[in-house]
């Protein structure tokens, strides 16, 4: 008998049939013999319902009321979930991330989860029940409800499945797994079988959407196995067949894996870059314009400072657009002539696009191989970041899905095979 984490997205909870239709697929697998814990989103749609609400009362609402309401959804959820296995002749209990109870710190609609009292949990699965604890939500030292930010069902089920060092954690999703690139980009993405801890993550920090980044941070941590599967199939489809669906994100790996030297292609449409130059090339600088971005709680990526000529030189970093208008005016007003800044040259039109791929530590040319393609489809390269494992650039947003299909082709991920045919011919 098994210890299974069961994660369902808002799609897969969308609707009082969709609802039904996981409440048999979770009987089936208790039936068959293994604990179960699941973790449900709230319905599709109803959390940004809830905080529209209390937008049309405030533009500004209290971020400890917005949790309140937010973690609505989530209880609704689960509650509607344990009913309807119950209609089915399952015992089941469902619990609110308070009741658990399920520990965070008390930064509101970003909370992050410190530890999980599983003595709850693992009382109604000794009494044979399925046990539904609401995602995306906790409670804070002081009482109050928190919330983790969206997408924090994914690191909710993550976090549960390694509190009680679950045997596997299953993110049932309305994809069937992890592609090497978005589908709807690139109509010859391929699923993985298996993807690496390591690259999932790259993936996820790269702008895949499939799994939130801090759910994939949790597993790999833990070392709990992740398998994204489709919630959208028959229900009751043998577990012997569901198992061998979907993606496995494991941190065993193996020589096959490393084969592909590129496992995906990820990109990020909600980048801007700002660049400050002429600015004086002393110790500390980039720290002067740096500092007060990060102060203001302004996420940076990429970031690149040119060579010195005649004692100053150009400083460009990326921000995600949401931040643009907030980093730009800080720029502006603050920064820019703090520093002595010549000229700020903002750019709100470009993207990130990037290849990910274990087999990179152990293959030559893969750099050259993708500047060699992007060349030949006369998309300039603005900004270039690496890592062991991935390598990303900052080009114009309108080339951004014919770098993805080029880059595709380029590495041979539409087709199943090891090695792109041109990898050997590239010079490094």
């Amino acid at each position: 008998m098994s210890l299974i984490v069961h994660k369902y997205g808002g799609t897969s909870m969308g609707s009082i049939e969709r609802i039904q239709n996981v409440a048999r697929r979770v009987a089936k697998w208790h039936a068959a013999g293994h604990q179960v814990v699941v973790v449900p989103s709230a319905m599709s749609g109803e959390t940004n319902r809830l905080l529209g609400l209390a937008k049309e009362i405030t533009p500004s609402p209290d971020p400890r009321e917005l949790d309140m309401l937010a973690a609505t959804g989530e209880q609704a959820s689960s509650a509607l979930l344990a009913v309807a296995l119950q209609t089915q002749g399952v015992a089941a209990r469902s619990y609110a991330g308070w009741q658990v109870p399920v520990r965070t710190d008390a930064s509101y609609t970003k909370a992050r989860i410190q530890s999980i009292d599983d003595a709850r949990i693992r009382g109604d699965l000794d009494a044979g029940r399925v046990v539904i604890v609401t995602g995306f939500q906790g409670v804070d030292d002081e009482g109050n409800i928190t919330t983790l930010g969206r997408g924090g069902s994914d690191t909710s089920a993550v976090a549960v499945a390694a509190a009680m060092n679950a045997d596997e954690c299953l993110i049932f999703t309305d994809v069937d797994g992890v592609y090497t690139t978005d589908p709807r980009v690139v109509p010859e993405a391929r699923r993985l079988g298996v993807i690496s801890f390591e690259e999932m993550l790259e993936m996820a920090s790269l702008g895949s959407k499939v799994l939130q980044i801090r759910s994939v941070e949790f597993a790999g941590k833990y070392r709990i196995p992740v398998r994204v599967l489709s919630s959208l199939t028959d229900p009751l489809i043998p577990l012997e067949e569901e198992m061998a669906s979907g993606t496995l994100i494991t941190f065993e790996e193996d020589k096959k894996m490393e084969a592909a030297v590129v496992s995906g292609i990820a990109f990020s449409r909600d980048e801007a870059k700002l660049t400050l130059l002429a600015v004086p090339d002393t110790p500390g600088v980039a720290y002067s314009i740096l500092g007060p971005v990060a102060a203001a709680n302004i996420d940076i990526d990429t970031i690149v400072q040119n060579q010195s000529v005649r004692g100053t030189t150009d400083f460009s970093f990326t921000v995600n657009r949401n931040d643009f208008a907030r980093t730009l005016e800080l720029l502006k007003n603050q920064i820019g002539p703090s520093v002595g800044a010549a000229e700020i040259v903002p750019d709100d039109k470009v993207c990130k696009v990037s290849i990910v791929g274990i087999g990179m530590r152990s293959h030559v040319g893969v750099a050259s191989l993708m500047f060699r393609t992007l060349s030949e489809e006369g998309i300039n390269i603005q900004m270039i970041s690496t890592s062991e494992i991935k390598t990303s650039v900052i080009i114009n947003d309108k080339y951004m899905e014919l770098a993805v299909r080029a880059l595709h082709k380029a590495f041979g991920l539409d087709q199943d095979s090891s090695l792109p045919e041109n990898l050997d011919k590239v010079e490094i």
